[in-house]
């Protein structure tokens, strides 16, 4: 489990066999490599991976499936600038939001515009992965809501009403310490989407059950439609 907020970045360099090589590149370095062991998670562009060797004081070797190949955009890009982040702790501040590190579909940035005080992003589908973008991403899509764009914690400025494209504003700490400042329009990118909207849409699916389970048998809440402003307020939600 990751937070999404970027630690480091990292240049990554294809070894062979699904195996890259991982060198940290910044001054915060430190971050990812104190305490680094065989068998720890880091996240690499937001994509889970297991290291297998530590190259002392400047990376470590990490492992990735063919799954994992096929759906991110890892080993696409030779020496490609990636953001870092080791695994969330117990104890340890949660400033972004929950990310498992497992990609959901990939994106391209579309536009970028600098603002006074952002750069307003938008991402959409690329024309070969739209199919998974429109079950895996668009679904849980809001405005307001999170999302991770390689592995990167941020907030849902604007979307259409079906998900088929969405918006941030990034500030510019953000910006300049991560590989978001290293994208160009076409540029392709990991998205994961917020893994408590995907559990809350499964939970709001689970009236099409024949039997539903006992926790399942409230009517308001076996389909969407049955949450209304009367509802949450009986219910002390609001």
């Amino acid at each position: 489990m990751f937070t999404g907020l970027i630690q480091s970045l990292g240049k990554l360099k294809s070894l062979g066999n699904d195996y890259f090589q991982i060198s940290c590149t910044s001054n915060n370095s430190y971050q990812i490599l104190q305490d680094l062991a065989i068998g720890d998670s880091v996240a690499v562009d937001g994509v889970c991976l297991t290291v297998v060797e530590v190259l002392p004081a400047t990376g470590f070797v990490a492992v990735a499936s063919p799954e994992t190949l096929r759906r991110t955009t890892l080993g696409s890009f030779p020496d490609a600038l990636v953001n870092l982040e080791t695994s969330l702790r117990a104890g340890s501040k949660l400033g972004g939001h929950f990310v498992t590190g497992h990609v959901d579909a990939i994106g391209t940035l579309a536009t970028s515009i600098q603002t006074a005080n952002a750069w307003e992003m938008r991402f959409t589908a690329p024309p070969a992965a739209n199919s998974g973008w429109q079950r895996q991403i668009a679904p849980y899509i809001v405005s307001k809501g999170s999302i991770a764009v390689n592995g990167i914690s941020l907030t849902v400025a604007d979307c259409d009403a079906d998900g088929n494209w969405f918006e941030i504003a990034v500030i510019p700490h953000s910006f300049g310490e991560t590989n978001l400042s290293y994208l160009q329009p076409g540029s392709l990118v990991n998205l994961e989407a917020d893994i408590l909207g995907k559990y809350v849409a499964k939970f709001l699916r689970s009236g099409s059950k024949s039997h539903p389970e006992p926790w399942e048998e409230t009517p308001a809440l076996n389909h969407l439609g049955g949450i209304t402003p009367e509802f949450l307020a009986e219910h002390g939600f609001i």
